[in-house]
């Protein structure tokens, strides 16, 4: 266990950006933090270094990706329609079945040690729907929780016409964590007429900018949530 608790976390605006190129960025910072929790095994106290934090905030050109537990005909597309859509398909060490990722949709990838916040997965993943749901109070968006699934969605009391506006799925290993969420602000609906997202057959897919009527600064909603994440976590930035 780390004991230089580190509460820091560095913020990583990307904005619109090859999905490949963001895993592998992911990919580094995660092995980077892991080396630094391993290594701290081997040393004395006084010379253990604190781990750190990362917060990945992007947008991704059209992409749709496959979480390991999720079902290959999950995604409608051959490769030849993948094409013509200009997108493109990739499976992934996640958790969690098929989803879209596009331009106007706000991307987070938390690569925290959770030794330096807390030990739960399940309050993690809760704390990160907290912070979209808070986020969208602040547009007058009532959103919530819908018991055995992950993710926040409106109309999640009465579920008459319930729609996911925000998809998660996280990996962790030695209680770091990569990958994140996924909010759609802006984004082009459409794209997931192509897919059965996040493996639900009956229902909707939301965003922002649909239920407001008006499109959405990226950059105002951006701050919205860093800033609810950073209340919910008790984040220290660093530059």
């Amino acid at each position: 266990m780390n004991t230089l608790i580190n509460k820091q976390v560095s913020f990583h605006n990307l904005g619109l950006i090859d999905y490949q190129e963001a895993w592998d960025y992911q990919e580094k910072l995660f092995a980077d933090t892991i080396l630094v929790k391993t290594t701290n095994r081997s040393l004395s106290e006084e010379e253990q270094q604190p781990t750190p934090n990362h917060l990945i905030f992007c947008e991704h050109p059209h992409v749709y990706t496959l979480g390991k537990s999720g079902k290959a005909d999950h995604l409608l597309l051959q490769e030849e329609d993948l094409s013509a859509k200009q997108a493109t398909f990739y499976k992934i060490n996640r958790g969690g079945d098929i989803t879209y990722h596009g331009p106007g949709q706000l991307v987070g990838y938390p690569i925290l040690d959770l030794d330096n916040f807390f030990t739960d997965i399940h309050k993690y993943m809760r704390l990160l729907e907290e912070a979209v749901i808070l986020s969208l109070a602040e547009y007058g968006v009532k959103a919530g929780r819908i018991s055995g699934l992950t993710g926040v969605w409106l109309d999640y009391e009465e579920q008459q016409n319930p729609r996911k506006i925000c998809a998660m799925g996280v990996k962790s290993s030695r209680w770091v964590t990569m990958h994140g969420f996924a909010l759609n602000v802006n984004t082009d609906l459409s794209y997931f007429g192509n897919i059965v997202p996040c493996g639900i057959q009956d229902k909707a897919v939301t965003s922002l900018a649909a239920e407001l009527g008006r499109e959405i600064p990226m950059e105002e909603i951006s701050l919205k949530l860093k800033n609810h994440l950073t209340d919910l976590f008790l984040m220290e930035w660093q530059n």
